[in-house]
């Protein structure tokens, strides 16, 4: 699903270079399936952030095309995100678009405050 949403230029990009060698926070991570079939994944990836205690990354997030807008994505971030509430989870990141995660009590973090292994654009980057 990865391959199909993202592309191959996805194993490039810093989101995925924090992600690399690191598995998965199974608690937070889930999937969306219908009759057997896999139609959305996301997950949650353990990161440092200094003084904020457990921090989590969020991503990534795929919906297969064809459920894009079914609303899947966003019952897989609430419901993540409320478990990485209750379980005392400090801060969560991510670099994603501001206009999709807004929604859920994302901002655009101020400029040095996140330090990516790579590029990231400064709008782009949440938490």
């Amino acid at each position: 699903m990865h391959a199909l949403r993202f592309g191959p230029g996805r194993f490039v990009r810093t989101a995925y270079r924090v992600r690399e060698g690191t598995p998965d926070v199974s608690p937070f991570c889930r999937t969306a399936r219908s009759g057997g079939r896999l139609l959305a994944a996301i997950r949650y990836t353990a990161v440092r952030t200094g003084e904020r205690g457990n921090a989590l990354m969020l991503g990534p997030l795929a919906v297969v095309p064809e459920f894009a807008y079914a609303g899947i994505g966003v019952r897989l971030i609430r419901e993540s995100l409320a478990e990485a509430q209750r379980s005392g989870i400090g801060f969560v990141v991510l670099v994603g678009d501001m206009s999709y995660y807004g929604r859920f009590g994302f901002n655009v973090m101020p400029p040095g405050q996140l330090v990516w292994p790579g590029p990231v654009d400064p709008g782009r980057s949440l938490g």
